[in-house]
């Protein structure tokens, strides 16, 4: 087991070339819900932060009105439709977010997963809750996505089960969040402890779903994402400290993959 820390994936983080375009840097889908909108929002910015090229939050017809007021420009959004293939058919958009601030509705929790093509998906919250609700919701589950439970979501899925043998059955990372965060593929096992008490505020997690979205749609690896955006968000979480909440996050994390890049180039 060894200890989170950028030399175990730095290698793969994602540095944009001088000639990159927006579509070069992938684009990730978040789907939000109709109650919890500080959620969603928190994952799109979060996502496009760590440097997605484009952002889309779909979301209910009926109130996509209160996103489009409180989201930043370069964050699109589109108004759900009954045709969620429609939403994913094209190849580019090749990272779906799914789960915080969606709701109890877990059957369109499913079908969003199982609507999607090749897109890698990052379940997180009422996702999480979905699958567990579902039985054999974790065959919806694949290689390339991350899942980021906390102990109480975990043990729903998983019951007792240890971490490395939930993620084989699963087929799929596993973040177990914690004040020690064990991440792992069912092979290898990394456990973070580069973080902050002060992370334990609501809203924390899904900036770290977002940051893992972001980091996927640039076409880093699910492990080796799931290990930096760990560490990304413990980072800011320390650089930032007491009277921390959520929406601080994602504008601490230019200055901090800005060093992190300065450090290891």
């Amino acid at each position: 087991m060894q200890t989170n820390d950028p030399t175990l994936w730095f290698t793969l983080f994602p540095c944009p070339s001088h000639d990159a375009h927006k579509y070069a840097r992938g684009h990730c889908v978040v789907i939000g819900g109709t109650t919890l909108t500080g959620a969603a929002r928190l994952v799109a910015t979060a996502a496009a932060r760590a440097g997605a090229g484009l952002v889309t939050l779909v979301v209910p017809t009926a109130i996509s009105n209160t996103y489009r007021a409180a989201l930043p420009a370069h964050i699109m959004v589109e108004d759900e439709t009954d045709d969620r293939c429609a939403q994913l058919q094209d190849p580019r958009r090749n990272v779906l977010v799914l789960g915080p601030g969606y709701g109890r509705d877990g059957a369109g929790v499913i079908r969003w997963l199982m609507a999607r093509g090749p897109q890698a998906a990052v379940v997180d919250a009422d996702g999480l809750n979905a699958l567990a609700d579902k039985a054999d919701g974790l065959k919806l589950m694949r290689a390339g996505d991350v899942m980021t439970p906390h102990a109480g979501e975990y043990k729903r899925l998983f019951g007792d089960m240890d971490p490395q043998a939930a993620a084989k059955v699963a087929g799929c990372v596993i973040i177990l969040k914690g004040a020690r965060t064990i991440i792992t593929d069912g092979t290898r096992v990394i456990v973070n402890d580069h973080a902050s008490p002060y992370l334990a505020s609501a809203g924390t997690g899904d900036v770290l779903a977002g940051v893992i979205g972001g980091l996927l749609a640039q076409g880093m690896p699910a492990f080796e994402a799931a290990c930096a955006g760990v560490w990304l968000h413990g980072d800011a979480g320390l650089a930032i400290g007491p009277g921390l909440v959520a929406s601080d996050l994602p504008d601490a994390l230019p200055a901090i993959i800005a060093r992190l890049i300065s450090e290891n180039a």
